[in-house]
């Protein structure tokens, strides 16, 4: 029953995730029109930290970190990288397709868990998978796609780090007892200051101070960055890394419809049923997930009975 709740308590923050990370693709987009896209990402980051430390300090949680080298790594991949990356990405790319490129990371994080983790795909997952895998490529269209080159490299790369910090993560908290809101706070404090040099050295126009980005700022710092990479961190540390990663593929998703709405990013008939196929996968790969789950706890307590 325990283990039951904590994966419905694990989908339901990713659902929320979900809609938090989908629907910024669109700020991170507009915002763009007032700021500089490393300053931004250096100021959103930052930030996010300095609200997490400070959930910290009212909880009364020690400040002092544990395993620094490994949370500046982590910091490195996925605060830096991941997020300056992304961002240069929308320069020139739409915010549904470099949504759907950066969400290419499931299938990066898969083999990654296998050969570093250890974890391992269900038969019946594998069909899931591939259905996925052609709801993806029904919504890229790499047939057809005329978009920027350097922006769809970028976003495949960010798809790539950020499977390498998930799995990063997975191992350091294995291997030392941390803080999940710590670990969280350190790591984002440590790679948005590397943001924050490289927003210096590169040249750029100050922000503009109008509400949209004053607005677009709050919501990345405290809602899409300090909340959203907890409750990342949070769902690692509750389903394996490669059942969250595929179950990530909501967002993008999320990311085209919103850009559908908002920046008249209409979604073709292909992409439509790519949608479809990934939202099929995601039920199936669920379902896979709970019927393993309770098979291995019904096994369990059979053992011990006997």
């Amino acid at each position: 029953m325990n283990r039951d709740r904590k994966l419905y308590v694990a989908a339901g923050v990713l659902l929320l995730l979900s809609l938090i990370w989908g629907y910024n693709w669109v700020v991170m987009k507009k915002v763009m029109r007032y700021v500089d896209p490393f300053d931004f990402s250096a100021l959103r980051t930052f930030l996010g930290s300095l609200a997490l430390f400070a959930v910290l300090a009212v909880r009364g949680r020690p400040l002092r970190p544990v395993a620094l080298g490994g949370m500046l790594w982590l910091g490195l991949l996925q605060t830096a990288a991941f997020t300056g990356l992304i961002q240069w990405a929308l320069v020139s790319g739409g915010a549904g397709k470099t949504a759907v490129l950066v969400y290419t990371m499931p299938f990066w994080l898969l083999p990654m868990a296998r050969m570093f983790l250890g974890e391992r795909v269900r038969g019946s997952q594998w069909a899931a998978v591939a259905l996925a895998l052609a709801g993806l490529l029904l919504i890229l269209e790499p047939w057809t796609m005329r978009g920027d080159a350097l922006s769809t490299v970028l976003a495949i790369v960010a798809g790539l780090v950020w499977a390498a910090s998930a799995v990063f993560a997975k191992r350091l908290r294995a291997g030392v007892q941390l803080d999940l809101l710590s670990l969280t706070a350190w790591q984002m404090l440590l790679g948005s200051l590397v943001l924050c040099v490289l927003a210096w050295v590169l040249p750029s126009e100050p922000p503009q101070l109008t509400p949209y980005f004053i607005g677009a700022l709050v919501y990345n710092a405290l809602f899409a960055t300090g909340l959203a990479w907890l409750m990342w961190l949070f769902i690692l540390d509750r389903l394996p890394a490669g059942l969250a990663g595929l179950s990530s593929l909501a967002v993008p998703a999320v990311g085209v419809l919103a850009g559908w709405v908002e920046l008249g990013e209409r979604p073709s008939a292909t992409e439509s049923v790519g949608m479809l196929c990934i939202a099929a996968g995601l039920v199936a790969i669920s379902a896979v997930a709970m019927r393993g789950r309770r098979a291995v706890g019904a096994t369990v307590s059979a053992d011990s009975k006997s």
